[in-house]
């Protein structure tokens, strides 16, 4: 069938919407009609050609849809359910097995490389040259080919304009502090940038009962936003030193939890520094960055801890069904962090989600769907 698509063609290149050919369904997948999808900033490190992943490539990893057609080796879903997208794993290997899909021995095969399992395209330009996915499924699309383990089944009555960051952004930060850091309750935490996962990761804070949640960026405006959402202090950081601010609040004994989603090396260091004895910092930016520490001073003296979150070490299937409880209770309100565009405005979504001026983007593929109770 015929699909539009936002391909980029080469590094560096803006998104250009395309009419792309989709391959023959395998038993194993279903065919999904997106209806939205959100822009994360992993998305605008591969466009601009800062990782591994070939060109052309359809991006897009923060789908949520409706399935049209199912595999006959398909054995969780059915036609007409309602679905958000994640990551793909095997299933298959100790991690996956032990309930850590996110570590899946055949992680970077299935998510990076840009084809099927078994070295298949899923897009085809209309001449017929092959096309890049991306994490399984490339959700920057009106219809995509997806491997069951890549689903999550929704509730009827959930907006799917909103889901869909539920599989990446929002899983990511939220589970970084639930499933990574695991924080006790009455303990103090510092999210360093609160963009999406950033704030995901505060109210996550929050839900676990930390009493100190200290948000820090240089974005007043987001500051602001943190502070209705759970923060109990906030920190511009290009106005305070973040180390100094940071043990006035906790009466010079640091934080005992930090999360880094900046990725920038002086930042990270920073929040290294404002941990407590037996502190722990997960630093979980996908940033090229390199970051230089004195493992005797900076970590072994004062017992802290590093620790590295994949996807928040989340299950999908677990994880963003709870997430849409919390936010049915009007605990995790990430609603409150989106704009919508329609989807021939990604470009500009890119840009505003890069600027700063909107926190999480959600793309609309499918104008006339219709939201539950709407």
């Amino acid at each position: 069938m015929n699909v539009k698509a936002a391909v980029v063609y080469a590094p560096g290149d803006e998104y250009e919407l395309s009419n792309l050919k989709l391959a023959e369904l395998q038993p194993d997948e279903v065919l999904v009609k997106i209806v939205a999808s959100g822009m994360c900033m992993s998305d605008e490190t591969i466009r601009k050609g800062q990782t591994s992943v070939a060109f052309p490539v359809v991006l897009g990893h923060e789908g949520a849809g409706i399935i049209e057609q199912v595999g006959n080796a398909v054995k969780k879903f059915k036609v007409g359910d309602q679905v958000a997208m994640s990551y793909a794993y095997c299933g298959n290997c100790p991690s996956c097995q032990t309930g850590h899909p996110a570590v899946c021995n055949d992680w970077m095969k299935l998510n990076f490389l840009g084809v099927r399992d078994d070295g298949s395209h899923t897009f085809y330009t209309e001449d017929d040259a092959p096309v890049k996915n991306f994490y399984g499924h490339s959700s920057f699309a009106t219809h995509t080919l997806v491997h069951e383990n890549n689903l999550t089944k929704v509730d009827a009555d959930v907006d799917l304009r909103l889901v869909g960051p539920l599989g990446c952004g929002f899983l990511t930060g939220s589970g970084t502090v639930i499933n990574g850091l695991k924080p006790k309750v009455g303990s103090s935490i510092a999210v360093f940038g609160t963009g999406a996962v950033g704030l995901a990761a505060m109210m996550a804070a929050k839900l676990e009962g930390c009493s100190t949640i200290i948000a820090v960026d240089i974005h007043d405006s987001r500051l602001e936003i943190a502070k209705s959402l759970g923060a109990t202090h906030t920190i511009n950081s290009q106005v305070e030193d973040p180390i100094a601010k940071i043990a006035e609040i906790t009466a010079n004994q640091g934080v005992n939890y930090a999360v880094d989603t900046t990725g920038v090396a002086p930042v990270i260091k920073s929040a290294l520094a404002s941990l407590a004895r037996g502190g722990v910092i997960a630093p979980i930016a996908v940033s090229t960055n390199k970051t230089e520490l004195n493992i005797t001073s900076e970590l072994m003296l004062g017992s802290k801890s590093i620790i590295g979150v994949v996807m928040g070490d989340s299950v999908p299937q677990l994880s963003i069904p709870q997430l849409v409880k919390f936010y049915k209770e009007g605990r995790f309100p990430f609603d409150q962090l989106v704009k919508f565009y329609p989807f021939e405005d990604i470009n500009q979504a890119a840009k505003d989600s890069t600027s700063g001026s909107v926190i999480k983007p959600i793309l609309i593929m499918d104008e006339s769907y219709t939201a539950p109770g709407n």
